[in-house]
C-alpha cells in the first residue's frame, strides 16, 4: 500500500486550473495524511502559495528534482 494517501500529476491539468486542484485535493487530506505531487519542473511557486494560504499546516519535502520530473510529497499538519 502507498504512504500516500492521494497523489496528483499536475501535467494532467490546464495551467489555470493546477494550482486549484492541487489545493482542493490537499484541503481533503485528513491531518496526518500526505499527497504526491509530481510536476515537470519545480514547483517552488506552488510553495510559496502554500506559504501564503496555508501557513503551518503542511510539511513540504523534495523527493525527486529534476531534471525532468519533481516529485514532492505535502502532508497535512
Amino acid at each position: 500500500m502507498s504512504k500516500f494517501a492521494a497523489k496528483i500529476y499536475a501535467p494532467d491539468y490546464e495551467p489555470r486550473e493546477r494550482h486549484p486542484a492541487i489545493f482542493r485535493l490537499f484541503d481533503s487530506l485528513k491531518p496526518g495524511e500526505v499527497m504526491e505531487l509530481t510536476n515537470d519542473h519545480d514547483p517552488r511557486p506552488l510553495h510559496y502559495q502554500f506559504m501564503m494560504e496555508r501557513p503551518d499546516q503542511f510539511t513540504w519535502e523534495y523527493l525527486e528534482e529534476g531534471p525532468e520530473i519533481w516529485r514532492v510529497a505535502i502532508g497535512k499538519k
